[in-house]
Order: C-alpha cells, then structure tokens, then sequence
C-alpha cells in the first residue's frame, strides 16, 4: 500500500471515529442540558487554543511574533464574520440577533465560526499527520492517534456549541462531518507540497485559536452571566474547569505515551 494511501485511510479514519465518539456524548445529551453543557465546550475551547494549539504553533519554528499576528488578525477577521450574519439576519434597526436570544440560541453566529474555526483547525490536522507518515510510519500511526485523541474533547464542544447556536442534531452532525473533509484536503497538500506549506502551519494554527478564543469570550461566556445566583455559577465554573480538565489531561497522556 503506497504512503499516499495510508494517509488518506488514517486521516479518513481519524475524522471519522473522533466525530463518532463525540456524537454518540454530545448527541445523547437532552435539549435541556445544552444551556449548561455549554460551560463545558467553553471550558473545551479555552483549554485547547491556550493549551494546545497555541504552544504547538509557537514550538513548530519559535516564532511567537508570527503567531501572535496571526491570532490578532484572526479575531478580527471572526468579529468581521459575526457582523456579516448579524446583517443577513436583520432587516430592521431592532432584531432578535442584536437584542434577546427568544428562541434560547444567537441565529447561528457561534455555530457559523466555531465550523470555520474547526476548518482550519482540521486543515492543519491533516498537514501534521502527512508530514509525520512522510518522515516515519510509527510517527504517523502516534500522531494520527494523538489527533483523535485531541479532537474528541473539541468535537463534543463544537457539537454543543451548534446546537447551543439553534442547529438541529442532524444539521449539527453533518456539519461536523463536512469539516472532517478539510482534514483530507490538508493531508493531500501535505503529501505533495508539504516543504512550500509548512511555513505557513504556525499562522493557520493562530487562526484556529483565534476562532476558539473568540466564540468563547464573545459569544458563550455573555451568556452564563444570565444566571448569575451562587449556585448557577459554581455550576459553570465547575464545568469550565471539566472542559479545560479534559483537554490537559488528553495532552498529558499523549506527551507521557511518547
């Protein structure tokens, strides 16, 4: 079987059986729970653009100066998205996007830049397992190993972060599906190009952080402040801290099994 190959079946397999994971989690959750699952997923965001993604990009050529520019022009670019779908959706001087979420989710603005986000994100994914299959087949089957491992926690936080965002289970899935291919598309770029590209993997990972960050800060953490009583609130932080918890915790056992 050609390198090629074992690439696509690896990257194809990882999508896959990561998304499958975090569904069969994220969609057995009932409807009610999502408004408090989603300090969770917050949790999730925060923990892997601060603790995994952003350090990756800096030890990949040590250039923070690079990064940072990338996840400055990143939020900035997402906080230009968000106001492209506020317009889309409003046609008069007061809507539901600008003011009270009546239906209990933002029109979509979350769930719209988290899949962006989760794009690039799954873009470099498969950079990363091309680049490994092509200097050693057992560092291909670890990292692509590692991968799924990572996208786990981040795919159960993106699935609620989608419903959250007024997304139906099955648009929520097929969502996720579709970004799974930007992982095969990255892995291709890999394998043919991977020397003209990988100068550009630093910034492509400060732009994934910038859209974790940025719908995390912006759009979920707002609305737990509506629930401000002291039982509510250690509730979240709680929960918060199981997001955050599992991202650390998936990093330790992949960095000690190497």
């Amino acid at each position: 079987m050609s390198t090629l190959a074992i690439i696509l079946i690896a990257t194809a397999a990882g999508s896959l059986l990561s998304l499958l994971l975090a569904a069969v989690v994220a969609l057995s959750a009932r409807p009610s729970w999502v408004p408090v699952l989603v300090s969770y997923a917050i949790g999730a965001l925060l923990g892997a653009s601060l603790l995994e993604v952003l350090p990756e990009a800096v030890k990949m050529n040590g250039d923070i100066d690079t990064v940072s520019k990338a996840l400055l022009g990143g939020i900035l670019l997402f906080f230009l998205l968000e106001k492209l779908v506020l317009w889309r959706h409003c046609h008069d001087e007061i809507c539901d996007a600008h003011g009270s979420h009546d239906h209990g989710h933002d029109h979509g603005r979350s769930g719209l830049m988290i899949t962006v986000g989760d794009t690039f994100h799954n873009f470099v994914d498969g950079l990363i397992i091309a680049g490994a299959f092509l200097v050693d087949f057992r560092l291909g089957v670890v990292t692509a190993l590692a991968i799924i491992a990572h996208e786990i926690p981040q795919e159960i936080g993106d699935f609620l972060i989608l419903l959250h965002s007024g997304y139906t289970r099955t648009q929520a899935l097929l969502l996720n599906l579709l970004t799974g291919v930007a992982t095969m598309v990255g892995a291709l770029l890999g394998y043919y190009a991977l020397s003209m590209l990988e100068g550009w993997t630093p910034a492509l990972l400060g732009l994934a952080a910038a859209s974790m960050l940025y719908v995390a800060l912006s759009d979920l953490i707002p609305g737990l402040h509506k629930r401000a009583e002291i039982a509510s609130t250690l509730q979240q932080l709680v929960l918060i801290g199981l997001g955050i918890g599992s991202v650390a915790l998936a990093g330790y056992v992949i960095g000690h099994g190497h």
